[in-house]
């Protein structure tokens, strides 16, 4: 994984566990077409985030794995934090919250 990416999918994480995120929401937020940052596909092929159907809506949300990684990365050192602006530089303009 690319450190654009690796830094990508933490923003990712980071954001899911702030608050509960419908699969919309969460598309709309970090859908990209770009072939070099595939961000959601690989936290889903490295089962970081998970789908889930809760009361009638999609959610995605963190697994143990991601949450692990997030501790690991984000809150030992091993990869400086971003910050606040760097994060929501990740979304669109329109969409942070």
């Amino acid at each position: 994984m690319t450190d654009t990416v690796e830094n990508l999918i933490l923003d990712l994480l980071e954001w899911l566990s702030r608050k509960e995120r419908t699969y919309q929401e969460t598309m709309d937020a970090w859908r990209t077409s770009c072939p070099r940052l595939p961000v959601w596909e690989d936290a889903q092929d490295q089962g970081l985030i998970e789908t889930i159907s809760a009361n009638g809506h999609s959610l995605v949300r963190v697994t143990a794995e991601g949450a692990a990684l997030l501790q690991e990365r984000r809150f030992t050192g091993s990869t400086p934090r971003s910050t606040p602006s760097e994060e929501n530089s990740a979304m669109p303009q329109h969409r942070r919250s």
